[in-house]
């Protein structure tokens, strides 16, 4: 009998981690306990049929394995028993293993006698393999004179081969069916092994073991197919960037007796040291790649921010995190990503962490200038997530949320971001349309909406824009609501006889000083207190004719951000440095678009804010911004605090949802023209 795929996984599992547990195979394989059972007697039969012991199984779903089945299936003797239980992507992995490092002509034969299965099961894993190799743009192909070959760009090929030799090394008895396929001699693994050591005293860095242990048969591959003419020729490399690194001096501790390995063949090797995971350095040399300390930094003040802590001793996981970014770095930017599989299903607190950390990758992708791959988020989110375990910090008990608007996917990140300027304590998920809340897979406690909504969560109707009282009343439903009173109304002298009760204070006076003072600040993340004494500023009175500009083109977005805000600049509203803020956060920011042609360009109150100000730059043609957008109204937005603004936002708003009237200051021939339609929006319209 032949056990099917889904047999040979699990007996493949049983193999290499026999203190696995049935829930844990039923978890992994996505299987009911009756199919798993029917698995399990299949494999007792194939057992009992190659004459081995049946695995038993105990009442807590563990697993007596006898150490015959490990003496036969882990052998280096590979015999008909071991080969059956090839899945099908395991053969798929050892057919591109041979045809990357075979040193003769293969044949159909050459495969069903190493993999020992028909030659129809060949053919079929031959379309399988094509199949995988379509992700590197690579083909199989076949001629009477050199056999079956990989043919495509060598670059392609080198990614290709990095990752086979790390899947078909994670094969119980990898390392066996490595070496045998590929016919690499111990001497030769020895004497690479002996030069990857030298590279670590010259770099005065450890690599991971995983690294340690796959670097030389990768290394010993790739100098294989240059000494048979298979060279790199040219790819998208920068020479001056890899050429002054210490790792390139270092491929000479590798490379000292191979001849004519030409400079691009020695900067891929250098790229391949650069790409690999170190667990220890003896230094961290921040400037090896200019801006990536700034943009981790960024990146962790955003997963802060969104996560609602505050990471202790962040400087230490700055540091973890440096470490292994400068690799991933180069990984991510030259496409040689290790393809990362993690085991087991992940935690509901991670799968948030996850979705928060993807969040804040911004500063790293635009440093990178390419996306951060999802091994590369995973990897990040556990650094993150252990570091939190490690100093006590958990999202779990925090107050999840999300918003549901059905009016755009600006003014839904309008909506969004006053939110959580609102509600400083919860964590804001995401902002959703009707049809992605509907199926949106993460958990979450509250959902604030403009619309009435089906859902068994708590449901808060709240306005697109708020004005000064609705939001004291808003936060005051959504705390009586979890809470069951306001943060704010809590009397210090109870909190302190708490205290007393389980611990001794040492200065009962400076103890209820320093919680009066935390209870009762007044600053962006304390409750929101109803100031009735502040005037609302309409639209008018920010954009007054002088604010205006009129113009029928400009060369670049980021000329019309500096145009648009040059009235702000000569009357001391803004400082030089707000205008750098905005073409900054603009790059990576599309919700500053608020309608087809329209944009508010913005920076926070410290980035060079003095005194509330906006102003409106009119295109006739339009200014391109991103590959998506022509923009014909510019308006800049200065405000001194996070809320001064909103009431002239919420006007503006109004105007940007009439196309009429927005064609009108399009088309328009005067700044007096402009700035009647502006006065028509100066009041209470929505």
């Amino acid at each position: 009998m032949v056990l099917s795929d889904r047999d040979k996984r699990i007996l493949n599992d049983l193999i290499s981690n026999p203190s696995i547990t049935s829930m844990a195979l039923e978890e992994k394989h996505v299987l009911t306990r009756r199919q798993l059972g029917y698995s399990f007697t299949k494999i007792n039969e194939w057992l009992k049929i190659n004459s081995l012991p049946a695995i038993e199984r105990t009442r807590k779903g563990q697993f007596v394995i006898d150490q015959a089945i490990f003496s036969k299936l882990n052998s280096s003797y590979e015999g008909a028993v071991s080969s059956a239980i090839f899945t099908e992507e395991q053969r798929v992995q050892l057919i591109i293993l041979m045809l990357l490092s075979s040193e003769e002509e293969l044949s159909l034969n050459h495969f069903t006698i190493e993999l020992e299965v028909s030659k129809n099961t060949i053919l079929n894993d031959m379309k399988q393999a094509q199949v995988f190799l379509d992700d590197y743009d690579l083909a199989i192909r076949y001629s009477r004179k050199h056999g079956y070959l990989i043919e495509g760009n060598e670059f392609q090929i080198r990614k290709l081969l990095i990752h086979i030799t790390h899947q078909v090394l994670q094969m119980s008895n990898g390392k066996n069916r490595l070496e045998d396929l590929s016919g690499i001699q111990n001497d030769l693994l020895d004497e690479f092994k002996r030069r990857i050591e030298k590279v670590e005293n010259k770099l005065n860095l450890k690599f991971t073991d995983e690294k340690l242990v796959t670097m030389p048969y990768i290394l010993i591959l790739m100098l294989r197919r240059i000494q048979k003419g298979y060279e790199i020729n040219s790819f998208s490399i920068r020479y001056e960037e890899l050429s002054d690194t210490k790792e390139y001096q270092a491929t000479e501790e590798i490379l000292y007796d191979f001849n004519e390995i030409t400079v691009t063949e020695r900067l891929f090797i250098t790229l391949h040291l650069l790409t690999t995971n170190v667990y220890w350095s003896e230094y961290i040399n921040e400037e090896a790649i200019p801006n990536l300390v700034p943009a981790i930094n960024d990146m962790l003040r955003q997963f802060e921010k969104s996560a609602c802590i505050y990471l202790q001793e962040r400087n230490q996981l700055l540091d973890k995190l440096l470490q292994h970014l400068q690799p991933a770095y180069y990984r991510i930017k030259y496409h040689l990503t290790d393809t990362i599989n993690f085991q087991g299903s992940l935690s509901k607190e991670f799968k948030e962490l996850h979705h928060l950390v993807k969040r804040s990758i911004g500063p790293l992708a635009e440093l990178i200038g390419d996306d951060i791959p999802e091994s590369e988020t995973t990897y990040i989110t556990m650094l993150i997530g252990g570091w939190m375990n490690r100093q006590g910090e958990s999202i779990e008990e925090k107050i999840k949320a999300v918003v549901v608007c059905p009016q755009g996917v600006s003014v839904s990140k309008l909506m969004f971001n006053e939110l959580k300027e609102l509600f400083p304590e919860f964590v804001f998920l995401d902002s959703l349309s009707v049809r992605e809340f509907l199926d949106y897979k993460l958990d979450y406690d509250i959902v604030f909406s403009p619309t009435q909504l089906e859902t068994e969560k708590k449901l808060f109707i709240s306005k697109v824009f708020l004005g000064q009282d609705e939001r004291y009343r808003l936060r005051k439903q959504v705390m009586l609501a979890i809470h069951g009173y306001i943060p704010n109304d809590i009397n210090v002298d109870h909190v302190v006889d708490i205290i007393k009760k389980h611990s001794a204070i040492k200065n009962e006076k400076a103890l209820i000083e320093d919680l009066e003072q935390y209870f009762n600040r007044d600053d962006d993340s304390a409750v929101v207190r109803q100031n009735a004494t502040q005037r609302e500023i309409d639209l008018d009175e920010l954009i007054v004719p002088d604010n205006i500009t009129l113009r029928d083109s400009i060369g670049s977005w980021e000329e019309a951000i500096r145009i648009s805000a040059e009235p702000l600049i000569k009357k001391g509203k803004i400082l030089p440095e707000y205008v750098h803020a905005m073409i900054h956060h603009s790059l990576d920011d599309p919700y500053i678009v608020i309608g087809s042609n329209i944009a508010i360009p913005h920076a926070a109150p410290e980035d060079g804010v003095k005194e509330v100000g906006m102003t409106l730059l009119r295109l006739k043609e339009g200014v391109q911004y991103g590959p998506d957008y022509t923009i014909n109204l510019i308006f800049v937005i200065a405000a001194e605090d996070k809320k001064q603004h909103i009431h002239a936002l919420m006007q503006l708003m109004n105007l940007a949802g009439s196309e009429e009237d927005t064609n009108k200051i399009i088309n328009a021939s005067s700044i007096e023209e402009v700035h009647e339609i502006i006065k028509y929006y100066s009041s209470d319209r929505s």
